[in-house]
């Protein structure tokens, strides 16, 4: 038995904000054993930007599918460059307490999608410079006993992704708050919807469905390798869903500005003080977007149960995220962004590297240039709406919770204070 399993009771037990633990199914064991005295322990991170560190900051180099390591290479680069997987040392991963792990390696990347798990993720559209992560795993499993896996996969893919869900409903509000409603061309160069964002605008019953069966057939990939190269067959796997950067309701100081409030036709003062807040969103997208979040939240539940009973020996942990930002998402209360565990909106004018923070003063066609530059290099605003390096801290410890509990589904809730309990 590793060193981590050998701790986790004992962690579990000094755990104050987990649950009892439940008897755990002793873990499938490998079908290639390999010799284990010699590995040293090892977590590992898979999936897309909220497990990567998107939003963290003091991104590392990442190696390309060539294997180059690939340092910043510029605002004007291809958003296609390995670097944009956004790796980042504060991601939770590296914030979680967790004993017996002696090494820790970040394989997930922003904008990750199933198909990245077991293909290069270049070879499709969109897709970064980098490996398939089942390819990058097995390499950590050469030299590394592997007893912890972290996972978050289904927000981006074939039918939908976060950051295009992100995008349509901050751009209905600013152009709302910029433009007539007869001034549809000033924006992207065609019509923009000025609506509130609505349920089927996010994400349908049936694209969630094939959200759904795409994440199950991934994570089956993933389960079916991490049983075949773990050098001692234990390893437990946390699947991990997703928390809304935006509250239920904003703060009321964020809901009129210059008497006007967003069910009217312009109101330029009220877009730029939600863009300075970090939460440029019509305050009836909120409720859909929570329900957005919980659809997720409901995916990687589900997707953990399928797996389950198709590897019954595996230890497998679904961890529910969506309250771990309680108290603290952007516009929650007065002093936005800066009190905030997520990133705000932030948009470039051009690939200069200087983000824009206020928008006072621009006209309706300063406002299209600046949009225009997240369309074409969308690198500029990709850490827009994601957990800030205190939001990963606290995922971290979320983490921590799950990987010590002996539940098998278990929820991170931080409460008014700032406690934060898994359970």
């Amino acid at each position: 038995m590793s060193v981590f399993r050998r701790s986790v009771l004992a962690a579990a037990l000094a755990l104050a904000t987990v649950a009892s633990p439940a008897a755990a199914a002793p873990a499938r064991q490998a079908t290639a054993a390999l010799p284990t005295a010699a590995l040293p322990t090892a977590a590992v991170a898979l999936g897309d930007s909220f497990i990567s560190g998107e939003g963290a900051g003091a991104y590392a180099p990442v190696v390309d599918v060539n294997g180059v390591a690939q340092g910043f290479p510029g605002w004007s680069a291809a958003n296609a460059n390995a670097y944009f997987c956004h790796r980042s040392p504060n991601a939770s991963l590296f914030q979680a307490d967790l004993p017996g792990i002696s090494a820790r390696f970040n394989l997930a990347c922003s904008g990750g999608q199933p198909y990245d798990i077991a293909n290069a993720s270049a070879t499709r559209t969109k897709g970064r410079q980098v490996a398939a992560q089942l390819d990058q795993l097995r390499s950590v499993a050469r030299t590394h006993d592997i007893d912890l896996v972290l996972v978050g996969l289904g927000s981006n893919n074939s039918s939908f992704t976060f950051g295009s869900v992100a995008e349509k409903c901050a751009n209905r509000f600013i152009a709302d708050a910029w433009t007539g409603w007869w001034e549809f061309w000033a924006y992207l160069g065609g019509p923009v919807e000025q609506k509130p964002c609505t349920d089927a605008d996010l994400g349908t019953a049936a694209q969630f469905a094939a959200a759904t069966a795409e994440t199950t057939t991934a994570l089956r990939q993933l389960l079916t390798t991490l049983d075949q190269i773990d050098a001692d067959g234990q390893h437990r796997v946390v699947f991990q869903d997703y928390t809304n950067p935006l509250p239920f309701e904003l703060d009321q100081s964020y809901w009129t500005e210059d008497s006007r409030d967003d069910t009217r036709d312009k109101f330029r003062a009220l877009g730029a003080e939600r863009y300075a807040a970090g939460c440029p969103i019509h305050r009836a997208s909120l409720a859909p977007g929570h329900r957005f979040s919980q659809g997720l939240g409901t995916l990687v539940s589900s997707v953990r149960g399928t797996l389950a009973a198709e590897f019954p020996q595996d230890d497998l942990v679904y961890l529910n995220v969506q309250r771990a930002f309680d108290g603290a998402r952007l516009c929650e209360s007065t002093g936005s962004p800066g009190n905030a565990l997520a990133t705000p909106i932030r948009l470039m004018d051009g690939p200069t590297g200087t983000f824009v923070t206020s928008l006072s003063g621009y006209d309706k066609l300063d406002i299209q240039r600046i949009a225009n530059a997240c369309g074409t290099y969308f690198q500029t605003c990709q850490e827009s709406w994601h957990p800030n390096a205190a939001g990963h801290k606290v995922l971290g410890r979320c983490l921590a919770g799950a990987a010590a509990t002996g539940a098998r589904t278990v929820a991170c809730v931080r409460a008014p204070g700032g406690t934060v309990s898994v359970s």
